[in-house]
């Protein structure tokens, strides 16, 4: 995939006035997550949500710090910091995941008689695809909507873990949390000095130069 922010590094704001000590003190915690520490998962649990969470946000195999999105969603789970909703169809947020992963892996051992984190990256895909369409027959499904459980819970809380974390700013030009100095030119198109040039066909180098004095 092409880099559509060549040059970008989000985290040389750290320093600037676009960053004040708190939203330097909520990144620092962030880049420090440990990819492999969990607290909520179980042993059990964990290469089944490390394998999934690999397939629903992919991540460039020569990215230098990945974005810790498993170790994100143990610690949200952990901590039980919901959402401020739910979706009547499914059951609190912590038991919507342990039922949903062991649904997977059920499904998993049904269809090829092993569990998901050790099948192939398609069938991995291709299950998860069977999940989001609802076309699964494992007995655990019965008191789990599969749809609604990837729709609203699976999918919401990887994406959202992945979008939350500097790795994945890069890559979409987003200058991190408008705090102190917030974001002016609003309008389509137009952008402000302090955010990320966006490289368009033979404006590369240009982008390039532009992005390597963002701060």
């Amino acid at each position: 995939m092409a880099d559509r922010y060549p040059g970008y590094n989000v985290l040389s704001k750290r320093n600037s006035v676009s960053w004040n000590d708190q939203t330097r003190a909520v990144i620092d915690r962030r880049m420090a997550i440990d990819p492999d520490k969990h607290t909520f998962f179980t042993d059990q649990e964990w290469p089944t949500v490390q394998a999934i969470c690999e397939r629903i946000v992919p991540q460039p195999v020569d990215r230098a710090h990945p974005a810790p999105v498993a170790a994100m969603v143990d610690e949200k789970l952990h901590s039980n910091g919901g959402d401020g909703y739910r979706d009547a169809r499914l059951p609190a947020m912590r038991d919507a995941w342990r039922r949903g992963l062991a649904a997977i892996d059920g499904e998993a051992k049904s269809r090829y008689g092993c569990r998901f984190h050790e099948l192939t990256g398609l069938l991995r895909d291709d299950l998860l695809k069977a999940v989001q369409n609802g076309n699964v027959n494992g007995k655990a499904w019965r008191e789990l909507q599969a749809k609604v459980f990837f729709k609203k819970r699976l999918l919401h809380d990887i994406v959202s873990s992945y979008y939350a974390h500097p790795a994945s700013w890069n890559e979409i030009g987003f200058g991190g949390p408008a705090s102190p100095r917030g974001y002016v030119r609003m309008n389509f198109d137009r952008r402000d000095p302090w955010e990320a040039a966006e490289a368009r066909p033979g404006r590369e180098e240009r982008a390039r130069a532009e992005n390597a004095g963002v701060g």
